[in-house]
C-alpha cells in the first residue's frame, strides 16, 4: 500500500514539474533561472525522498544486549523397541534443524 501511495505522489510531483515548467517563461540571464533551479531541485528533492521510502525494507532493532544467533542441524537417533517376537527394531534417524533467534543478556 504505501508503494503504490509513493509511486503515485511521485508521478505527481513529475506532472506537476512539467507542467510548471511548460508554463514558466524562458530563463534570461538574470530572471527566471533562480525559479527554474528551485522547481528543478525540488522535483529531484521529492523524487529521492520517494525512492528512498519506496526501497526502505524491514528493520529490526535490538536493545543493547541483544544479539542474534545463528540456528543450527542436528541428526537425531530414531527410538528402539523391542517387538512382540523379541527382536530389537529401531526406526530411522532423521536431520533437525532449528532456527535462528535473539538472545538478550
Amino acid at each position: 500500500m504505501f508503494k503504490k501511495i509513493t509511486t503515485t505522489a511521485m508521478a505527481a510531483v513529475m506532472a506537476i514539474g512539467l507542467g510548471l515548467s511548460a508554463v514558466s517563461t524562458s530563463a534570461e540571464a538574470g530572471r527566471g533561472a533562480r525559479t527554474g533551479a528551485i522547481i528543478g531541485l525540488g522535483v529531484l528533492g521529492a523524487l529521492a525522498i520517494g525512492a528512498a521510502a519506496a526501497n526502505a525494507g524491514p528493520r529490526t532493532y535490538y536493545r543493547s544486549g541483544c544479539y542474534r544467533v545463528a540456528g543450527s542441524c542436528y541428526f537425531k537417533e530414531g527410538s528402539c523397541y523391542i517387538n512382540r517376537y523379541g527382536e530389537e527394531v529401531c526406526r530411522r534417524g532423521y536431520r533437525v534443524c532449528e532456527p535462528s533467534r535473539t538472545v538478550c543478556d
